[in-house]
């Protein structure tokens, strides 16, 4: 059984409950442990994330619910730092490292937000060819160790559209290089990959992060994984977790 969910969002950024909903479904749903990881702060894009100046209320209030829950579940004070975020992570239990952005320039590109933005970015910056897009995430993703991450979150972030958009093809003798390359840096490095279960319970993917190709390799490698269902609401929390394991042989 997984009995933890290492990768949920609250109020304190984009989620839709607090950090107390959280913890109380993750009892509910009979976890052992639960990880509140609220997205840390990107200063050109202030939608979605952690506000500055909030960070010591965020982990004295999860310090709170430890105490209070103590009996029934460990909770840990987590982040999700993104590549281009800012600030210092080391008072946080542990980090996520994700990229959400292509850095082009001086623009940020989000690479979750549609397929539109994404083919757009594609036929402005690099004459329509997709996979350029693919190639440049998977470069980021692989100077994650820089941020200091712990867990490598969504590795594959950049297919999430692409079951029904199809911008590229995840077979593609550029696509599965770009993420090889990145998959080598990130063990070298000795990360721990998430299998993320956030774009099956949101529509968009019928498989985790990462697909089951990837999984292969990186199990092959040795990886060490942990499950997150990168959570925005308290009813989604564990999503899929037994049945993905039973797929991915874990």
């Amino acid at each position: 059984m997984v009995d933890a969910d290492l990768h949920n969002h609250t109020t304190y950024s984009d989620g839709t409950c607090s950090a107390e909903e959280i913890v109380l479904a993750a009892i509910e749903k009979g976890l052992k442990k639960v990880g509140l990881t609220d997205h840390s702060y990107t200063a050109f894009d202030k939608s979605y994330c952690m506000k500055w100046g909030v960070r010591a209320r965020y982990l004295s209030e999860i310090e709170a619910l430890k105490t209070k829950y103590a009996d029934r579940i460990e909770v840990s004070a987590g982040i999700e730092a993104d590549l281009f975020s800012c600030g210092d992570f080391s008072a946080f239990e542990y980090r996520i490292g994700s990229v959400h952005y292509l850095k082009i320039g001086e623009k940020f590109i989000p690479v979750d937000e549609s397929p539109e933005i994404l083919s757009s970015a594609a036929n402005t910056f690099f004459g329509g060819d997709n996979l350029k897009l693919a190639e440049l995430y998977f470069e980021e993703v692989g100077a994650l160790p820089k941020r200091k991450a712990d867990i490598v979150g969504h590795f594959d972030l950049i297919a999430k559209f692409n079951e029904k958009a199809h911008l590229f093809s995840e077979s593609d003798p550029r696509y599965v290089a770009a993420w090889k390359k990145a998959a080598d840096r990130l063990l070298k490095a000795g990360k721990t990959f998430e299998i993320n279960t956030g774009a099956m319970h949101r529509g968009y993917r019928s498989v985790p992060y990462p697909s089951p190709a990837i999984f292969a390799y990186l199990k092959e490698k040795g990886a060490s994984f942990v499950f997150g269902s990168d959570s925005h609401s308290a009813n989604t929390l564990g999503f899929k977790f037994e049945e993905v394991k039973k797929e991915y042989g874990i």
